[in-house]
């Protein structure tokens, strides 16, 4: 079986708008281009994986049915656009301010590359020829520490230092500009 390509993205600051501990379909707001984004990235054969950190669920902010009831939610939006997000990873822990089993150092909070690992082991991946965009460094360091080929940012989350941005392969200011900058880059 042939290995696939995969497009993984970080959920706040990349597909919604970043609002602290978002868990409720009333604070969600997609970001625009979102959809034309995952779109042609769906129509060029790549896996969508959605790879998120939600420690809010580690720290009791809000519970793991809050964070399911969202998501089913968010891929309906996706499917209704006729978009496959092919898995959504999330990781509930926290080192330290998690409560209870919550908190602990595990393998699949970026920038570790659990979740991607994961994706890899049920899709059969080939990793170096994936792609990540992500809106904050931790994230550029879970895919390079998984293999991912190429690692974005989006300024559209997370405040960036140049030091932050310096570790992407590059950075964007919209999904849009990355998504136009990728296609000219797979048509040459």
């Amino acid at each position: 079986m042939n290995k696939q390509k995969a497009l993984f993205l970080d959920r706040d600051g990349v597909i919604n708008i970043e609002k602290n501990y978002c868990h409720k379909i009333e604070e969600f707001e997609f970001l625009p281009d979102v959809f034309d984004t995952v779109k042609a990235f769906q129509q060029l054969d790549y896996r969508i994986v959605i790879i998120t950190n939600q420690a809010g669920i580690g720290r009791g902010i809000y519970t793991v049915e809050d964070f399911e009831r969202l998501t089913d939610w968010m891929l309906q939006q996706f499917s209704r656009q006729s978009i496959k997000i092919d898995a959504v990873y999330h990781c509930p822990h926290h080192p330290t301010h998690g409560i209870g089993q919550y908190k602990t150092r595990c393998h699949c909070r970026k920038p570790a590359p659990g979740m991607i690992e994961q994706a890899q082991k049920a899709f059969n991946l080939d990793l170096a020829q994936s792609v990540l965009i992500g809106d904050k460094v931790s994230d550029i360091q879970a895919g390079k520490n998984a293999g991912v080929g190429r690692n974005f940012l989006v300024t559209t989350g997370h405040q960036l230092t140049a030091t932050d941005k310096e570790q992407a392969d590059n950075t964007f200011t919209s999904l849009n500009k990355l998504k136009d900058y990728l296609l000219e880059d797979t048509n040459e």
